[in-house]
């Protein structure tokens, strides 16, 4: 690599802290690593219209990957460039299977989240961080009747996250159950995100091929760019990337496939990436 052209960073567990705030040290090495001409793109498991816009405020963000590299939206307008989903006949049979289970279930449908209501009261009884309970609670439309809203509207389907509770053992109810059904659909790509849950794109779709394809639109070489993450949701553009750098919190699986570990998300990993990264 001669020259860092751009770096790809994710949200949750990367950029942002536990309680889902941009530390200062971040923000600053971003701050510089812009003046330097190096392009931000935000890469994450979020859809466009959840991304923390406001703690986002300030930096020039260019484009984002967003619901795991089903669609890139530039950021400032919103627009959608590129965009692959599952589409309606395909997922509502998934759909069915899955609002049999005792789970939360998210849908990520043109930058925007649904949830079933009834898996509404579900949510206090996951096991994450309480600024990732009340980020489900207040920033989704809850429907009442899921698969007349996806079938009447003909909608295809960018993502969907099955978050799953523990048991009196610790065991998480019906994941087993839900991951062996999903993967044994060709149709569909499945990681975890973190906390123990799934999530679904159309098979073939992952953050390191929108990075791919990014690249193409903007004519830049896949070798000069930085990936930087924490799940398995992340592992794909950490080794498509020209340098790709796990989380100091990062899974053991990311760890090992990354060029480069850093800190933690609570201990500015991302700064203290940025700052070796970077000319002195």
């Amino acid at each position: 690599m001669d020259l860092i052209k751009l770096i790809s960073m994710d949200l949750d567990g990367t950029l942002l802290d536990t309680g889902r705030r941009i530390p200062e040290k971040n923000r600053i090495a971003i701050q510089k690593a812009e003046a330097m001409g190096i392009e931000i793109l935000i890469s994450t498991g979020s859809p466009y219209g959840l991304m923390p816009h406001d703690e986002l405020e300030g930096l020039n963000i260019s484009y984002a990957i967003t619901a795991n590299g089903s669609a890139i939206y530039e950021y400032k307008t919103g627009r959608c460039i590129y965009e692959e989903s599952i589409e309606t006949d395909t997922i509502l049979p998934i759909l069915r299977f899955l609002l049999t289970k005792d789970m939360h279930i998210d849908m990520f449908i043109q930058g925007k989240a649904y949830c079933p209501a009834y898996t509404r009261s579900i949510v206090d009884r996951l096991d994450v961080p309480g600024a990732r309970k009340t980020y489900i609670l207040n920033k989704r439309v809850w429907l009442k009747d899921t698969l007349s809203f996806i079938k009447e509207n003909d909608l295809s389907v960018q993502k969907i996250t099955m978050n799953f509770y523990p048991d009196e053992t610790g065991r998480l109810v019906d994941r087993a159950e839900v991951k062996q059904r999903l993967e044994s659909d060709a149709a569909l790509k499945v990681v975890s995100g973190g906390w123990g849950n799934l999530e679904i794109t159309k098979n073939g779709v992952n953050k390191g091929r929108a990075l791919r394809k990014f690249c193409e639109l903007r004519h830049i070489p896949i070798e000069d760019t930085v990936a930087i993450g924490d799940s398995l949701n992340d592992l794909d553009i950490i080794q498509t990337a020209g340098i790709g750098v796990a989380m100091g919190n990062a899974m053991d699986e990311v760890k090992a496939s990354a060029d480069r570990v850093t800190l933690s998300n609570d201990e500015c990993g991302v700064a203290e990436m940025i700052s070796e990264l970077l000319p002195r």
